[in-house]
């Protein structure tokens, strides 16, 4: 009589006593350590391995860590990829984050032994990069920034609107500003959710100061100004810098998006912070997350007692940060540059060199090309950049390592853009890319593929 092998498929138990088993426990948890033993038994069970081939398969499946997020390379050429985190934070923003994750000071004053003010240092290190602004905030993200400002300037609050005789009080907003960007997020529908009413003036390619004021009313709780992402309007147009509208006699707010703190040589076009502070304008809002370089972040700037309002409407406390984006925000302020403005500022020389030696490692060709900043920020600017060329068929194959790389396809090529990849991290590329040529060793390399292309499109 014929013993069925599934009889010799190890017990669960057995499996889990195995020490390489065993010390995953520690890193991803009993029940998802079980969930992969479980698995790969009812793969045995139906003949797909053998009995004695269970244990090395429960090893081999086992996942690296108790999160599903993975480190990716980004050799996009695109610095800031929504799709990939955008800002790739610093070293002391990293150790930051792990000082954070503990018990922390985050609200008390450890002299007194009372309570200290909430992210006291975060605060002062913004308060420092932007010190024309009189008061400062952080929410959680640009939108909450934009949000909280909306709805304490002219949000639907009942007691709010007594001077409008109950009417929705109004944002006045220029025509061409009513952008729409990522996953379908379109900004009248985040102001309107406030209860505010829009305004909207001027043409889609042109505004003027008095399309702004034969709009101010009663009614009108404040001005916005938004910096366009993701495209730009050329040809016959116009339109008002913030700093003109200050006159008009009711808040202006600049939504400059990218976090840009003050002016920047490589984007003249870019808005920044100081200087829209330096125009006059009370508020500005800004992601923290862009070319800031930072965490995730809304930042509030301005005006001292415009920013108190702010900060103390009931709203704000939904909006709040948590101890790990103060953290990573004040290392970003207070350390060294950060990894995005590293690449920005590249020097093209230099990438050229690094692609050749790349190149030489891996067997590809070093080539010149043309990177993104970005996350909505510089529309239209092309930064010089250089990338090693591999066939196309690479692109799928680097996503799908056990380290992944993300590069573009272009011309039928798989280019990797080194402008959005860190010098540290060359050998890591060299190593990513020789493990996918051992593969296509007994392979074909795939004529036709695709990549992730700036702001996840795909090509």
């Amino acid at each position: 009589m014929t013993t069925d092998p599934r009889r010799r498929i190890p017990r669960t138990d057995a499996v889990l006593a195995d020490p390489r088993v065993a010390a995953a426990v520690a890193v991803v948890g009993k029940a998802r350590v079980k969930d992969v033993v479980l698995a790969v038994q009812q793969r045995a069970r139906d003949g797909e391995i053998g009995p004695d081939a269970v244990v090395d398969a429960v090893v081999t499946g086992l996942p690296r860590s108790a999160a599903s997020l993975r480190p990716v390379l980004n050799a996009t050429g695109v610095v800031l990829h929504t799709n990939l985190g955008r800002a790739p934070l610093s070293g002391a923003a990293r150790d930051a984050l792990v000082t954070a994750a503990g018990t922390t000071d985050v609200e008390l004053d450890l002299v007194t032994g009372g309570r200290g003010k909430r992210g006291a240092g975060a605060m002062g290190a913004l308060a420092d990069a932007v010190p024309d602004a009189g008061g400062v905030h952080v929410v959680n993200n640009g939108a909450a920034a934009l949000i909280l400002a909306a709805t304490a300037l002219a949000g639907g609050d009942a007691a709010e609107r007594s001077s409008t005789g109950g009417a929705r009080r109004e944002i006045v907003i220029a025509r061409g500003e009513m952008v729409e960007i990522g996953d379908g997020f379109r900004l009248p529908e985040l102001l309107e959710s406030t209860g505010a009413r829009l305004r909207e003036v001027g043409t889609t390619n042109r505004v003027r100061v008095d399309d702004y004021a034969a709009a101010i009313g009663p009614a009108t709780g404040m001005i916005l100004k938004v910096h366009p992402s993701n495209f730009v309007v050329q040809g016959f147009t116009s339109s008002v810098p913030a700093g003109e509208l200050t006159g008009l006699g009711v808040p202006v707010v600049a939504d400059i998006g990218s976090g840009l703190l003050a002016p920047h040589p490589l984007l003249p076009d870019e808005p920044d912070a100081a200087t829209e502070l330096r125009a006059g304008v009370p508020l500005v809002t800004a992601s923290g997350d862009k070319l800031l370089g930072g965490p995730q972040a809304g930042l509030l700037l301005g005006d001292a007692e415009l920013v108190h309002r702010l900060r103390r409407h009931p709203l704000a406390r939904a909006l709040r940060v948590d101890k790990l984006t103060l953290a990573a925000l004040e290392a970003t302020l207070r350390g060294p540059v950060p990894p995005v403005r590293a690449m920005l500022e590249a020097d093209r020389d230099a990438l050229r060199a690094r692609a050749r030696t790349v190149a030489a490692a891996v067997g590809g060709e070093a080539v010149d090309c043309a990177a993104q900043v970005g996350g909505g920020g510089a529309p239209g600017v092309d930064l010089p950049s250089a990338a090693v060329a591999l066939p196309a068929g690479y692109a799928e194959a680097l996503r799908a390592g056990d380290d992944p790389v993300v590069g573009r396809v272009e011309q039928g090529r798989c280019l990797l853009d080194l402008r959005s990849v860190l010098p540290v991290d060359d050998d890591r590329l060299v190593a990513a890319v020789r493990a996918v040529t051992v593969r296509f060793s007994s392979h074909p390399v795939p004529a036709v593929t695709h990549c992730l292309h700036p702001e996840g499109a795909s090509s």
